[in-house]
Order: structure tokens, then C-alpha cells, then sequence
């Protein structure tokens, strides 16, 4: 019986449908990360295991940055089709679908050459799985997230609370992960990639079961099917096949060429800025202003989440390399080490910051969004120096080794920079930018994380032939510099934001 406190059909004062789509999500993550988690070591230890090794350490970092670079920009498109035709629902499943195919594929990669397949007749394969993952992930992450959004009218309270419940499921769902990728590095890597899979079946399971309780959000908008009639006198639904069938080996193709996707990414990059400094002009001087912001902010997330994502990639392999791993006498896997530590401090320290905020905006001290980059940025820094100081203490023992401590304090220092900054970058996208333009500007966003993943590896030097200690250096004086930078303008960019905080 209703008490009258809780909206009828909700759990703990929230629709059904939020905790359909935190599992969904949740099972997403464990797959994403599970695979993310042994993607560097696999390709370092098999992929490339012909090559030298730090050869090898330095071509899975780019390949790895290309992969996530088109995992982020696939999600504009994802986007648009999901409004103009698909509908989030089936944009869910039909990533969801894709994704299970390219962790399955990876498996079957890894599987073969456990046969005696020889590496190199099976390339093919896996960027095939990494296209298909790119792919599928552009369908999927926007979409469900919109859904979360629609289940709240405008200006209701409880929007804020939802998406931290959502956070915390992508939080858990990635801590899971953590244990499937050490379970993989020590006892076959075509398991991790079958856990992925399975993982991802899961979630979409739960969403199918489910559908029921996001109450009619998400169909496609009215007119659209897939049977019309599209360009060249074919059906939609045939359009989207042959569009998958091409652009999926294209990706793959473009990863395996991490060097020609960075040069794609900053030929692209160049005309989309242009033209956004063009729409800056159409527009009030008010509006112009704020959008000129957005583009700034974008710029410094484009460096915080390039470089915090070699979590995946160069953290991955000092953590295998150079941290000394053992805990009560057995040596942890650092699939597992570099991939639990991240999301353990998301979960303990997300409320904590959440409450500073709001006991810092009681007393009117609390910083303004451009303001709060500067410290996500002077975070990451921190955290690259710590990484740096361990690279110094391994090179100067006897062992080769330094202590784990190291390892911990940069990832605090991480995700405490993730949490000052991640939280912000959304919301700030939407208070800022004119209300016909929300949707380009948030494509924007998940683009510039896009390029910050592809030049991450090589703005950093992690080529072959550079030790760790260059790399951490390179990184920590850059961070540090662009939070600086960042410090400079933050009095200029408040006045262009025209009162919003």
C-alpha cells in the first residue's frame, strides 16, 4: 500500500525502469572493461609478440588510443540515427548485439592462435572485433543514458539523484570487470573476452525483460521505419545493413593504422571547430560567448580524458613491468590491479565529493565549472607525478621493481580529478548551449574525448624506445601546464558565461 511518500510504481522513490537500465548498464561496463582491461597485455604478449618489446608496448598504446578514439566518436552517429530513425530501444539492442559479436570474435581470435593458427594470418580477425565493438558501443552508450533522462519530467528533483544511481551501476559493473580481466591474464585470455561476451548477453537480457518498465520512452519517432523508402530507392532497414557492412571493416582497417587515424583526427578536427566558431558568430553575444566556452572546456577535457584513459594502455603495462604486485605473498595480476583500483575510489569517494559540493555551495564557495577542470586537471598531474616518482624509485633498486603504493596514490589522485571534472563537463554542456544546438555540442564532447584518446599515446612519447619515466614526465608537465593555462582563464571564461555557474 502506497504511504503516500513514494510515487506509486517506484523503488526507493525512483521508476522501475532506472533500475532496468542500471543493470543493462551495469553489464555493459563489466563487458567494456573486462575486455579493456587485458586489450594492451594481449596485444603486447600475442598481437604483437614478434616485435620487440618496447615496440610492441608502444604500437598496442596507439592502437588502443585509435580503438577508443572511434568507441567515443561512433556515438554521435549512434545518436543521430537513434532520433531520426531507430529510437533508443533499438539502437540499445543493436549495439548490445554488435558488442557480443566483437567480444565473441576476439575470443574465437584468441582461441585460434591457442590452436596453432599462426598470429599473423589472423590480424584480420581481431580489428575486426575491435570494429565491431567501436561500432556497437556508437549504437549503444548514448542511447540508454538519454533514456535515464526521459524518465523525469523537466525540473523534477530526482533527475540528478537518478543519474548517480546510473553512475554507480557503471562504477560496480567496471569493479567487476577488474576480477574477470586478472582471471584472464592467468589462466587464458580468450576467457576474458568470452566473459565480456556473456556479460553482454546478460545485459541485454535485462533489457529486454525490462523494456515493459521504461514506460513507452525510447521508440522511434513518429514516421520513421525502417521498411520506408530511404536514398536510392531502398528501405531504411536495407540502408543500415549495407552502412554497418562497410563501416565496420573501414574502422577495423583504421585501427590497425593508429598513425593515419591520429592525421584523420586533426584534419577533422580543424573544420569542426571553424564551423562552430562560425555558429558562435550567428548567435546573441550572450550565446556566442557561452558557446565559445563549451569549445574551450571541450579543449582541456580533450587533454584530461586522453590521458587519463592510458589507465588502459601504458598504466596497464608499468603496472605488469614495473610495480611490485604482491599483497600477503602472492603477486596480483595487473589486469586486475590497474583496473580495480579506478572504479573501488569511484564508489568511496562519489558521495563524500558530492556532499562537499553541496556544503561548499551553502557558504557560496563553490567553485565554478571552469574552475573545477583546473583542479580535475591539477589532480591528474598529481597523479602522473606519482607515477613518475615509481618509475624513478624501480629504476634506481636492485629488483627492477617500486613499490605498489605508488600505483594507489596515482589513481587517487585520478579519480579525484574524474570527480571533479566528469560530474561538470555534461551539465555544464547543457546550461550553456543554445537549446537548438544541445545535441550538436554533446556530439562535440564525446568527440574531443575521441581525439584525446587518439593523440593521447602520441603526445605522450609512448613510442618505441622511451622508458616509462619520459613518458609519466611528458604527461605531468603537460596536465600541469594546461592547468595552468586553464587557471589564467577561468576569470575571462566566468564573465562569458553570463551568470551561469
Amino acid at each position: 500500500m502506497n504511504d503516500g511518500t513514494r510515487p506509486p510504481g517506484t523503488l526507493l522513490g525512483h521508476p522501475h525502469g532506472l533500475f532496468v537500465l542500471f543493470f543493462t548498464e551495469l553489464w555493459e561496463r563489466f563487458s567494456f572493461y573486462g575486455m579493456r582491461g587485458i586489450l594492451t597485455l594481449y596485444m603486447t604478449c600475442v598481437v604483437l609478440a614478434a616485435w620487440e618489446q618496447d615496440a610492441a608496448g608502444g604500437q598496442a598504446d596507439a592502437i588502443y588510443g585509435a580503438y577508443l578514439g572511434f568507441v567515443y566518436a561512433t556515438t554521435f552517429i549512434g545518436g543521430m540515427l537513434a532520433d531520426r530513425l531507430l529510437g533508443q530501444r533499438r539502437a540499445i539492442f543493436i549495439g548490445g548485439t554488435l558488442m557480443t559479436l566483437g567480444q565473441f570474435t576476439l575470443a574465437a581470435h584468441a582461441l585460434l592462435i591457442q590452436s596453432g593458427v599462426p598470429v599473423a594470418a589472423l590480424h584480420w580477425l581481431f580489428f575486426t572485433g575491435l570494429g565491431l565493438l567501436s561500432a556497437g558501443n556508437g549504437f549503444f552508450k548514448p542511447n540508454i543514458s538519454t533514456i535515464v533522462g526521459t524518465l523525469y519530467r523537466q525540473g523534477d528533483a530526482r533527475r540528478d539523484a537518478a543519474f548517480t544511481i546510473f553512475y554507480m551501476g557503471i562504477n560496480l559493473g567496471a569493479l567487476a570487470a577488474s576480477f574477470s580481466a586478472g582471471f584472464a591474464q592467468q589462466y587464458g585470455w580468450h576467457l576474458g573476452f568470452l566473459l565480456a561476451g556473456c556479460g553482454m548477453i546478460c545485459g541485454q537480457l535485462v533489457f529486454f525483460f525490462g523494456r515493459g518498465t521504461i514506460e513507452g520512452k525510447g521508440l522511434p519517432p513518429a514516421g520513421a521505419s525502417l521498411r520506408s523508402v530511404g536514398p536510392l530507392g531502398l528501405p531504411h532497414g536495407v540502408l543500415l545493413v549495407v552502412g554497418l557492412g562497410i563501416f565496420i571493416p573501414l574502422i577495423a582497417f583504421l585501427i590497425s593504422r593508429p598513425e593515419w587515424v591520429q592525421s584523420l583526427a586533426l584534419v577533422i578536427a580543424g573544420p569542426i571547430v571553424l564551423y562552430l566558431l562560425w555558429e558562435a558568430t550567428r548567435v546573441s553575444r550572450e550565446e556566442g560567448g557561452r558557446m565559445l566556452v563549451i569549445l574551450v572546456l571541450c579543449g582541456f577535457s580533450m587533454m584530461f580524458w586522453g590521458f587519463f584513459e592510458l589507465a588502459g594502455s601504458t598504466i596497464t603495462r608499468f603496472t605488469e613491468v614495473v610495480v611490485d604486485r604482491h599483497v600477503f605473498g602472492r603477486e596480483l595480476q595487473a589486469a586486475f590491479l590497474a583496473n580495480f583500483l579506478n572504479p573501488l575510489l569511484i564508489v568511496a569517494l562519489s558521495i563524500p565529493t558530492a556532499a562537499l559540493w553541496v556544503w561548499l555551495d551553502r557558504r557560496r564557495w563553490e567553485p565554478s565549472s571552469p574552475f573545477k577542470f583546473v583542479w580535475g586537471l591539477g589532480f591528474l598531474s598529481l597523479g602522473f607525478v606519482m607515477l613518475l616518482l615509481g618509475a624513478q624509485e624501480a629504476h634506481g633498486s636492485e629488483t627492477g621493481r617500486c613499490s605498489m603504493i605508488w600505483l594507489v596514490l596515482a589513481f587517487f589522485f585520478h579519480t579525484t580529478g574524474e570527480l571533479c571534472l566528469s560530474p561538470v563537463g555534461l551539465s555544464t554542456i547543457t546550461k550553456l548551449a543554445p537549446a537548438r544546438l544541445v545535441g550538436m555540442f554533446m556530439g562535440v564532447w564525446f568527440l574531443s574525448s575521441a581525439l584525446g584518446n587518439v593523440l593521447a599515446p602520441w603526445v605522450a612519447g609512448s613510442a618505441e624506445g622511451r622508458g616509462f619515466e619520459d613518458v609519466f614526465a611528458r604527461v605531468a608537465v603537460i596536465t600541469a601546464a594546461g592547468a595552468g593555462l586553464l587557471l589564467l582563464l577561468v576569470p575571462a571564461l566566468k564573465r562569458m558565461m553570463h551568470g551561469v555557474k
